[in-house]
């Protein structure tokens, strides 16, 4: 283990050099001169930021090369962030439920096209038909936060946990009106991946985190990332920062459950790194799948979007971009991959006020200049 102190700063970083292990494959590391390089645009883009913790993953040639924290997990205490530090995913959880949907249409037990109320049918009929094709392109017309009223059913629960059932999570938004006629326009939902979320467990047969557990995470040897149930104990979790009056001080610890396929994952970086490499690898869906979820899905009246199934897209040429980026109490986080160069970097910071995919770029030219 190496340690670098810069006195006069909130920067502590912490390298694990045993990432190579099972819980992460790797088979390379960067040299010392090209993580160094890695290490100033971190430092860099923290100083200026204020950053109180952030994580780092590297992937390269089909390799998951460097992985490092960077600050604090908990900066009152001095408990530095690492390699072990778990993260809320946030957003990014998105993409891991439009998988878990895909999975299921490979195997015939799931129709994109079809109504959502075939296998839903506790979410209520909104005049229209809604599919799950629709819900995971963000084009369902399914209310988020701030954009339309979000109306909670009243209900009281007999479980001490009820959004463990992604089905009962529904009660949170399904009265709710469409904000616009599903294939009208592109507009982000989270609740739509609750929606979808509930879809795929009908559709599987099983619990949602079951099916992600068996599906997702053991066959990419993952060994952090589940549901970040505030009822668990779960070590190691970072804490969370906020700016208020110019000043950082300690978040909200939200509760998340009752969003899990819309952003209620949590693992460390190497599991997130993993999560990424599985995806380069082609470890989780069929080339025929991945092109269509990797395929801008178009509007009712043909025009195009910049959305998939479940991933963030930009295309240059033969050069596809591919990424979903996370925004909640307590985290930020940001995956990008290019697939066809099998590269990609993923970052995780605890400091809400940090946007981290301005880090990304600078790592991907740190590594190109230091070649």
């Amino acid at each position: 283990m190496k340690k670098a102190v810069w006195f006069g700063s909130i920067l502590f970083s912490l390298v694990l050099t045993d990432f190579a292990s099972a819980r992460a494959p790797a088979t390379a590391a960067l040299s010392p001169v090209r993580a160094q390089a890695v290490d100033a645009a971190i430092d860099a883009g923290m100083r200026r930021d204020a950053v109180v913790g952030m994580a780092v993953g590297v992937i390269e040639d089909d390799r998951i090369v460097y992985l490092k924290g960077y600050g604090y997990a908990d900066r009152e205490r001095k408990i530095p962030v690492t390699t072990r530090t778990l993260f809320r995913w946030a957003s990014v959880s998105k993409p891991v439920t439009a998988i878990a949907a895909m999975q299921l249409v490979e195997r015939g037990r799931l129709d994109l096209d079809a109504d959502v109320r075939r296998y839903v049918p506790e979410f209520p009929d909104k005049g229209v038909k809604i599919t799950l094709r629709e819900v995971l392109g963000h084009q369902a017309g399914i209310v988020h936060y701030d954009n339309g009223a979000v109306i909670r059913t009243q209900k009281k629960y007999v479980e001490a946990h009820p959004w463990a059932d992604v089905i009962a999570a529904l009660d949170t938004f399904k009265d709710s009106p469409l904000v616009n006629a599903p294939g009208e326009k592109y507009s982000y939902s989270t609740y739509g991946y609750i929606l979808a979320s509930a879809v795929v467990q009908r559709a599987g047969g099983e619990p949602f985190a079951q099916q992600v557990r068996e599906r997702i995470v053991e066959p990419l040897h993952l060994t952090t990332m589940q549901p970040d149930y505030q009822w668990t104990d779960i070590p190691d979790r970072a804490t969370g920062y906020v700016k208020r009056d110019d000043k950082i001080v300690r978040s909200t610890d939200t509760d998340v459950s009752w969003k899990l396929g819309g952003g209620g994952y949590i693992s460390d970086i190497a599991d997130f790194a993993g999560f990424a490499k599985g995806l380069i690898d082609r470890r989780l869906v069929s080339a025929d799948t991945e092109k269509l979820m990797w395929t801008p899905q178009k509007l009712a009246d043909g025009t195009p979007t910049h959305y998939g199934i479940g991933f963030d897209l930009i295309a240059d040429g033969n050069r596809l971009r591919v990424a979903h980026s996370g925004s909640q109490e307590k985290t930020r986080t940001w995956l990008v991959i290019y697939p066809h160069e099998k590269r990609g970097v993923v970052i995780m910071t605890n400091s809400e006020w940090v946007d981290p995919k301005t880090y990304s770029g600078p790592v991907f030219a740190a590594l190109e200049q230091s070649r």
